[in-house]
């Protein structure tokens, strides 16, 4: 099952990826928060589609980052079609980076045992 992780930069996207790769998972990180190409989340044709977000104070808490909550707040309008188009939504503030693992493979395993797929 291909995996794609969206999100703001410092919700966690590099940390989910490793985690599920190292579970056997074939996932994928999509820097669209940096981009202007409204589906760049689905050029890979993603089969599960993971958006993780967080607040701009805790992307302070998590890193020095050098841009402004407007930054922070275009990023989300980058990645609005694929937020319209998860197939699970995270809020990552205050969750660790295993209960993001956890909350995630469960979604996906839920989908993988109920044999659907959105794409």
């Amino acid at each position: 099952m291909k995996v794609a992780v969206v999100g703001v930069c410092t919700s966690g996207k590099t940390t989910l990826v490793q985690a599920l790769r190292q579970l056997g998972y074939d996932a994928y990180s999509v820097a669209q928060e940096h981009s202007h190409i409204r589906r760049m989340w689905a050029l890979r044709h993603p089969d599960f589609v993971v958006f993780l977000d967080c607040t701009y104070e805790t992307a302070l808490k998590r890193r020095a980052v050098p841009w402004s909550r407007g930054h922070m707040d275009e990023q989300r309008k980058r990645l609005a079609d694929a937020r319209a188009h998860c197939d699970l939504f995270v809020q990552t503030d205050g969750l660790s980076p295993a209960q993001v693992v956890d909350l995630v493979v469960e979604a996906i395993r839920k989908v993988e045992g109920d044999g659907l797929c959105r794409r």
